[in-house]
Order: structure tokens, then sequence, then C-alpha cells
């Protein structure tokens, strides 16, 4: 079969949530690949986890016309507020940080996305409402 990388990495992202590093070599092994491309592969898409998502997941968009409309301070207020830097979960595991680089909301931006919900025209004010779901 050509080409079966990205379908069983997919696969397993969705049974577990993420991509254990232990399930490379298998999957090498399996494919005749190097563990090298494998987790080339797993690296280089910033949908595949490598780790366990917090039960929240909030997504910031990081592009340039979020950040024309303040998306940096807005991620750094997120930073700071939540107590991780993007890539990183809560330490309660409550909410994980993520940049994601377009929702396809440019017109009005800033954008986020919180567990698969858009929200566009973010603020401070928007996004602290946004994090108080989380606390539920």
């Amino acid at each position: 079969m050509q080409g079966p990388l990205l379908p069983i990495l997919h696969a397993l992202h969705e049974e577990f949530g993420y991509i254990d590093r232990e399930a490379e070599p298998l999957i090498a092994d399996i494919l005749n690949l190097s563990r090298a491309e494998v987790h080339g592969v797993v690296t280089f898409y910033h949908d595949f986890r490598q780790k366990p998502a917090g039960r929240h997941v909030l997504k910031l968009c990081r592009a340039e016309s979020c950040q024309a409309r303040g998306s940096d301070a807005l991620a750094a207020w997120a930073e700071a507020r939540l107590g991780v830097a993007f890539g990183g979960t809560t330490a309660d595991g409550s909410v994980s940080l993520e940049p994601v680089y377009c929702l396809g909301l440019c017109s009005v931006s800033p954008a986020a996305m919180l567990d698969g919900k858009v929200v566009a025209r973010l603020d401070e004010k928007k996004l602290d409402t946004l994090l108080a779901e989380t606390d539920r």
C-alpha cells in the first residue's frame, strides 16, 4: 500500500488524542521506514500532538491578520493567565494552549478556537469569558 504513514498516524491520533513517542519505532518497523522519517512526519504537522492534551484546547490564531489586530498582546495575556506557554497544558490539565496559523476569519480577527468552536473579534474580555467556561 502506497503512503500508509499519514492514515496510520491520523488513526492513532484520533483514537488516543496524541501519538506516543514509543509508537514511532513500531510504525517505522512495520512500514520499513526509519524512526527519523516517522518522527519527522509527526513533528512536521501541527495537528499531531506528542502528549495528551488538556480537557480543553484553546487555539489562538497567530497569522498576520490576527497579529495586525492585536493577537500578540492576547497571546501574552493568555499565557500569563493560564501560566503556560504555547504548546503547554495547565498544571491541573484543564487547558492546552496551542498556536494555529489561520482560522479563516481574517476579516473579523483576532480569532481563536476553543474545543472546536471558533470565536471572532476576540479581546481580553471575550477571552476571559471563554477561559471561564473551562473552569466549569
